[in-house]
């Protein structure tokens, strides 16, 4: 089974600039996208094979998520069902037969750190949650977690020591989470690979100079290790200021 997840950066300009084709050519039996900036009716897009499911924040063109997928869920659920975390458009949880499949777009820290504190209330009321679904059947989740969790997830790690992103108590959180019984898929398959990004700012040629950071993830149940088969990370395509990352896994 062929997971895709990318932070499109606004699904409409994403359109624009070939995502079907990349949508075809992945060709991805599930496939969850972020920060879709759009609202209910703003976009129909023809995805034959696929249900789709999509969660709208309430403030216009902003955040959202969504899941394509050729494989019809049990139950969707929309956000964590905790209030201040579900108005935001940020989490979408299919559930399967043997697994739980969660698109998540993890809120920034920002400028300044204004918002670290609702990120760590954000952190702690996710892993609660994954953990929780996670009582029941195996969990995968993905998407822009906005963490590069160790310094060979970013180029620049001295000078961003306390950039969002990259602050100390946002790695600790992702720590804490995957030390609660999950696993990082890249890392699991390459450990020490360096120089492996999927976002590059717009800025300063960031992309042309490799000048990125390791964000996006796939993240799975540690009972799932044995299913794993592989985990890339697509910087060749182009469309967004994110790249689409996969996990390949033996769900059947």
């Amino acid at each position: 089974m062929k997971l895709i997840s990318w932070n499109v950066n606004g699904i409409r300009a994403a359109v624009t600039h070939d995502f079907l084709t990349s949508f075809k050519t992945l060709n991805a039996d599930i496939f969850c996208i972020q920060e879709t900036k759009m609202q209910e009716g703003q976009l129909e897009l023809d995805l034959p094979g696929y249900y789709q499911y999509w969660n709208y924040a309430d403030r216009k063109g902003y955040s959202g998520t969504a899941i394509f997928t050729k494989i019809k869920p049990l139950s969707v659920k929309y956000g964590m069902g905790v209030d201040v975390h579900d108005h935001e458009g940020r989490l979408i949880t299919l559930e399967y037969e043997g697994f739980y499949m969660i698109t998540s777009y993890t809120p920034n820290s920002q400028t300044k750190l204004k918002r670290l504190d609702y990120r760590m209330t954000w952190d702690d009321d996710f892993r609660h949650y994954v953990n929780q679904l996670a009582e029941t059947k195996p969990v995968i989740f993905c998407g822009d977690l906005n963490v590069a969790h160790e310094a060979i997830d970013i180029k620049n790690d001295k000078s961003n020591h306390h950039s969002a992103g990259f602050t100390d108590e946002e790695r600790e959180k992702f720590t804490e989470l995957l030390a609660s019984g999950f696993t990082d898929t890249f890392r699991y398959f390459y450990p020490d690979k360096e120089g492996i990004y999927s976002w590059w700012s717009y800025r300063f040629h960031a992309r042309d100079h490799n000048a990125g950071w390791r964000i996006d993830y796939f993240v799975a149940s540690n009972s799932l290790q044995d299913k794993l088969q592989d985990a890339k990370i697509h910087n060749e395509i182009f469309g967004s200021d994110h790249c689409p990352v996969e996990l390949d896994v033996d769900l059947k």
